[in-house]
């Protein structure tokens, strides 16, 4: 397979992986409400469950999807996040070729929550009725990391705000002229 390098030396690429309930989509909406305009968010739940209404498999129509949207908003000049459980077995090939394929900075990370404690989030989600836990137990992977260290782990302790700044601070989008995060 020929590599297609896409966005520039500026964008930004953040994957940002964990399993159900670890807080991926609060952090995901907190980085881009800090952000503003100019962050994509590409999120596994909305392009596998809303987009195409598809289970999860490995080889399914999402993972190309994932990779094509964040492919073009990386070339359109857009910073991108995607967002998802993203299990390394289904999505893992696919973000190794994305993120050897990005010009600019690429940065993963990973919540690492506990089982006890994520199925105690899941309690207070919406989808608590709809996915039992024995279903969320099923599911459950602990530290289903990529390959050769490339993400950070991030742990239950860390509050929302913290996460957050760590991410904007890492990723050097706290340091973006003003010009460059809302334009």
């Amino acid at each position: 397979m020929t590599a297609v390098i896409v966005g520039t030396a500026e964008t930004r690429l953040i994957v940002l992986r964990g399993n159900s309930a670890s807080g991926k989509s609060s952090v995901a909406s907190a980085l881009r409400d800090r952000f503003g305009r100019g962050l994509a968010l590409v999120g596994q739940d909305n392009l596998r469950r809303v987009v195409l209404s598809e289970r999860d498999r490995p080889g399914a129509a999402n993972i190309g999807l994932i990779d094509l949207t964040a492919r073009y908003a990386l070339d359109a000049g857009y910073h991108v996040m995607v967002e998802g459980i993203l299990h390394a077995g289904h999505y893992g090939d696919m973000l190794v070729r994305l993120r050897a394929e990005h010009r600019g900075r690429t940065h993963g990370y990973y919540l690492d929550v506990p089982l006890a404690e994520t199925l105690a989030r899941h309690a207070t989600k919406p989808i608590a009725d709809d996915v039992d836990e024995t279903r969320l137990r099923e599911w459950y992977q602990p530290l289903d990391l990529l390959p050769d260290g490339i993400e950070t782990v991030i742990g239950a302790d860390s509050t929302l705000p913290e996460t957050v700044d760590a991410i904007m601070l890492d990723t050097g989008l706290a340091h973006l002229p003003a010009w460059r995060r809302h334009g």
